[in-house]
């Protein structure tokens, strides 16, 4: 099959490259748009990565020229519009799972990174400043923690949680009796856990049931000083509303590794551009907020993960079969 690889990144192209048996790869740094449809000329399968745009019009002109099939490498499909997909024929398989576990302790790295300030920590160290003022953290052990979202990345940040000793609360459509049973999860509501929690982390899918979940009316019900985590997607909170209430001190702490406008920026070097985005720039003006730009999922197991399901899905394609990570049957 002759394959175009969209927003392809120098950590993933040596595991691409040979992870490939037969297939004619283009690999193209370029993020998939409307201007960029093109390039997948002649290509009858994509590969996309998270902030490719794959929305209805795209889509269209995918089509014209000839794309039947999009393989993602990664498991939130939220820029594929599907229904789009099925009207066209047009086919999509994602990697459902590749390392739970990256994208947990990346979020326990924010929580304790903000918690003992440790960036501001080690920025003054290297200018020989010793001074402990302004580092005071606090214990985790105790603390209330509000997990919303408990499948399995949830899980495994209630499985460290729980041995930090801290009381978990959590929220799902569907209860995990694990959480339950091994690490003494309580499920409650949204409303509770925001009244309740110590620290507030995200790990559900965006949709429109979820988007801006947490928005200024749920940061008015949380504690003063609460810790907000949210390395799943940026559109599970209103950006604006959070700054807001930063600056009156109700979030004491902020941690992300998604951001709602991150297409635009994450993943690429702008150290030598005028930013252009107000609102991550006014985020970054603050002490007590850390953003990382979408590496939870970056550790190597995540990564030969990723590669290994992506051309199982493309092989299944290219012997038609049906893969068993197709969304669009």
């Amino acid at each position: 099959m002759d394959i175009a690889f969209f927003s392809t990144r120098k950590f993933e192209l040596e595991l691409i490259k040979k992870e490939n048996s037969s297939h004619v790869l283009k690999l193209l740094e370029a993020r998939l748009s409307i201007d960029t449809a093109t390039l997948a000329q002649d290509c009858t399968c994509i590969s996309l990565f998270v902030n490719d745009d794959a929305s209805a019009l795209v889509l269209e002109k995918l089509y014209e020229v000839g794309v039947r099939h999009i393989v993602l490498r990664s498991a939130g499909h939220n820029h594929v519009d599907l229904s789009k997909c099925k009207e066209l024929g047009i086919s999509v398989a994602n990697v459902p799972e590749y390392s739970p576990n990256a994208v947990a302790e990346h979020t326990i790295a924010l929580m304790m990174a903000l918690n003992r300030k440790l960036i501001r920590a080690n920025n003054r160290v290297k200018d020989l400043n010793f001074s402990l003022d302004g580092l005071t953290g606090f214990d985790m052990n105790k603390k209330t923690v509000g997990i919303i979202g408990t499948g399995k990345i949830g899980l495994i940040v209630a499985k460290i949680l729980n041995g930090f000793g801290c009381s978990l609360l959590g929220y799902d459509t569907k209860k995990n009796k694990e959480a339950i049973n091994k690490y003494g999860l309580e499920y409650t509501s949204v409303d509770d856990i925001c009244h309740r929690a110590d620290i507030i982390t995200l790990h559900v899918p965006l949709n429109d049931a979820t988007r801006y979940m947490i928005d200024g009316e749920q940061v008015a019900k949380m504690k003063k000083g609460v810790m907000l985590i949210n390395t799943s997607r940026g559109g599970l909170i209103n950006t604006r509303e959070i700054i807001s209430a930063l600056k009156t001190g109700h979030i004491g702490y902020l941690g992300l590794d998604v951001y709602e406008e991150e297409k635009d920026l994450f993943f690429e070097d702008h150290s030598e551009d005028i930013l252009q985005d107000d609102v991550i720039a006014r985020l970054l003006t603050f002490k007590n907020v850390l953003i990382t730009s979408h590496q939870g999922f970056l550790t190597d197991t995540a990564l030969k993960n990723i590669v290994e399901t992506t051309f199982y899905n493309i092989n299944c394609l290219a012997n038609e079969e049906r893969s068993k990570n197709e969304l669009t049957h």
